[in-house]
């Protein structure tokens, strides 16, 4: 067979293939890696010709085990992107649902058969290069700095707009992505706020992490609940992964050199989710200051956001967790990620945004709408820390 699977690219993801040909039909059957984690959904391969261009014209991509990919309960609503020679990613048709005999779920998509090699993903990847895109676009707006290493050796990085001083009050904002490694949707939503903030002249001190699990996205993890431990978990007294070490400095320092006004974690939900984009924030029984008070920063994004925003916007994450500490001082367990710390130790309002991977309502997701969610945020969070700095 001349046509051949490969996960050897950047950010690759791939297992169980099974590639046949029927006449002029090839078709590659495929399933997302867990890397060792509980979870999958994400995958990132490359179809490429081996030893001459095979005789088939069309190609036919079958996703095996749906269902056990994380949250995939309305499976034609996976809508991959691809690419072509190197070209640039766009998102693929909707796919056919199929039900095996047995009962099992797949979803398959025709194509055209590439010429020399085609990538798919799960959706738009988001890398180390991205952020050089980024920075070379905004003029070098953003430094970038390594605040230490991942559990790899990989460097993580930071971007900033200045670095502050000691006893500063401009206000500050602190952001962080991807610690669930392939939740891409939040970088590039995180890209369209810091192009923003980029144009903004009396912008807030923004820290930035970008690629938090950096280790995960080189490696092409899906990164939620993978071992040895979930970096959005590992937030506790005792943090349990080296790169929540760095940034937990990181974040001390930021907020001895600029007024801290909120902490923000960009994510992506459950793999078809498609209702819109919608935020965590600190729970009222455990946190009601903190609670009501970042309450009113999601109630403005919210409605900034218009048409992107999901119905049920602001919420408390009560969905099961399989990384739960005790709380000493009330009895109850708590999940130890980023918004309970901030809420915790830094006693500043603080949220997690989850945008959807594929949809939102009849809103087809590409890196222009990323943006602009990113974009409306930007303008908003500059205007609340200038009202908050007159109060």
């Amino acid at each position: 067979m001349a046509l051949a699977v490969t996960d050897d690219i950047p950010y690759g993801n791939v297992c169980d293939v099974n590639i046949r040909q029927r006449r002029d039909v090839c078709e590659v059957e495929f399933a997302a890696s867990a890397h060792g984690g509980a979870e999958r959904l994400w995958f990132c391969m490359r179809l490429q010709q081996e030893g001459g261009k095979t005789s088939a014209s069309r190609l036919r991509l079958v996703l095996k085990h749906v269902t056990s990919m994380l949250g995939c309960h309305k499976p034609e609503l996976i809508r991959p992107v691809a690419r072509t020679g190197g070209g640039d990613w766009a998102r693929m048709g909707p796919g056919s649902v199929e039900t095996t005999e047995d009962g099992r779920i797949r979803i398959a998509w025709e194509l055209e058969a590439p010429v020399s090699f085609m990538d798919i993903a799960f959706c738009y990847p988001y890398g180390r290069p991205d952020l050089e895109t980024l920075i070379s676009d905004t003029d070098c707006y953003w430094r970038a700095e390594t605040i230490g290493v991942s559990q790899c050796d990989r460097p993580i990085m930071r971007l900033s707009n200045d670095s502050g001083q000691e006893g500063g009050e401009r206000p500050g904002l602190y952001f962080i992505a991807r610690q669930h490694s392939a939740e891409t949707p939040g970088s590039w939503v995180l890209d369209g706020v810091l192009r923003q903030l980029a144009d903004c002249e009396d912008a807030p001190l923004v820290w930035a992490v970008p690629l938090s699990n950096i280790d995960g996205v080189e490696q092409g993890d899906y990164g939620k609940d993978n071992f040895p431990w979930d970096v959005n978990r590992a937030w506790g007294e005792v943090p349990m992964r080296h790169e929540t070490v760095a940034i937990q400095r990181d974040l001390a320092a930021w907020t001895k050199r600029c007024r801290p006004m909120l902490g923000l974690d960009f994510h992506a939900p459950c793999g078809t989710e498609y209702d819109g984009a919608y935020t965590f924030i600190p729970k009222q029984t455990n946190f009601p200051e903190l609670h009501e008070q970042t309450r009113q920063w999601t109630e403005r994004i919210r409605v900034a956001l218009g048409e992107y925003a999901a119905p049920k916007f602001t919420r408390t994450a009560d969905y099961a967790s399989r990384w739960q500490l005790p709380d000493l001082t009330t009895g109850s367990w708590y999940t130890p990620n980023f918004t309970r710390y901030c809420a915790s130790h830094l006693h500043m309002p603080v949220f997690t945004l989850e945008t959807p991977y594929a949809l939102i309502g009849d809103i087809l997701m590409g890196r222009e709408q990323y943006r602009e969610i990113g974009e409306r945020i930007a303008r908003e969070l500059v205007e609340l820390c200038r009202e908050r700095c007159v109060q």
